[in-house]
């Protein structure tokens, strides 16, 4: 699946070009196959003039591609570049890419875990291992799994640290697709949600439910939508003013130097439900090719030279 993904600033004018009746009816009809502009025109009911001017606006903000192809004479053919446009409506921050590490976990690529059911992993085209086996998160092809849930436990990451030498943290962000995890799904269904980075517990969030019912941009078409579908996109960042989630300050008990960084060969990231959470409804966590979001667990390790 091809996405375009954008800023929001960026956004603005590919919204200005797909505001319009007609350029959405022919990104439509080019998801079928390649058309030009007289068959566009054709299939619309539009002057070839407006069609014309459409196919243009859409080339303007490279949503659509125009070739030259030999046949009858030279035709110009229209080809849709994309399959989906997200917007990324977060506040953008600054990132010096140079003093940046950034590293996006494979979920299956996970370190430790204990799990209870109900539990599982899913590829792409199939189950990994026994729905409901704690034992297919041992198999050895777990690392193709792209959505893996489970009703209690943990499961841990641990992350080259690619800190330079002679570096400071000046904070660290982690961000994944999470939900509750209920039978098939339901909306709501609350689960408390603990996220612990090098040892230290972090936070808890309660996920209000598992998202079900409308598929997910990205969840195969297999996998059927009165299961889980999608979750929510969080993000945990640790600064040394404290631990923020999706940018609002909900503690200032820890800072990143409480993490210790630089003392360690990794960094662990580790996610689950506590024994004691008052909502154990479970976890559901999302790759790449399953869900709203095109990650794994993402990390950035922003820094400082001394």
């Amino acid at each position: 699946m091809r996405t375009l993904k954008l800023t929001f600033e960026d956004a603005i004018e590919v919204s200005k070009a797909v505001s319009n009746k007609h350029r959405m009816a022919i990104l439509r009809l080019l998801s079928e196959r390649p058309h030009n502009v007289n068959e566009l025109a054709e299939r619309l009911g539009l002057p070839f003039s407006t069609a014309a001017f459409n196919v243009n606006k859409l080339e303007e903000v490279n949503l659509i591609s125009t070739e030259l192809v030999p046949g009858r004479g030279t035709q110009k053919i229209n080809t849709r570049n994309y399959d989906q446009i997200i917007i990324d409506i977060s506040p953008q921050e600054d990132n010096d890419e140079e003093n940046t590490v950034v590293y996006d976990m494979p979920i299956g690529d996970y370190f430790d875990c204990v799990i209870e059911p109900s539990c599982g992993l899913v590829g792409v085209n199939d189950y990994i291992g026994k729905h409901d086996d704690p034992r297919a998160f041992y198999e050895s092809n777990r690392h193709r799994a792209q959505l893996l849930f489970f009703k209690k436990g943990f499961i841990e990451y641990r992350y080259p640290n690619h800190l330079p030498d002679g570096s400071v943290p000046e904070h660290i962000e982690f961000s994944a697709e999470i939900c509750s995890e209920a039978p098939l799904y339901k909306l709501d269904w609350p689960s408390d949600i603990t996220v612990w980075v090098n040892d230290v517990e972090i936070c808890t969030w309660t996920s209000p439910g598992d998202f079900g019912g409308e598929r997910g941009l990205l969840t195969p078409g297999w996998w059927l939508t009165n299961h889980t579908q999608y979750g929510l996109l969080k993000k945990w960042k640790i600064t040394e003013k404290g631990v923020f989630l999706d940018g609002v300050q909900i503690s200032d008990q820890y800072g990143i130097s409480e993490l210790k960084i630089q003392e360690r060969p990794y960094i662990s990231f580790k996610i689950g439900i506590k024994e004691d959470a008052a909502n154990q409804g479970g976890m559901n966590l999302f790759g790449p090719e399953f869900g709203n979001h095109n990650q794994g667990i993402e990390m950035k390790l922003k820094y400082k030279r001394r």
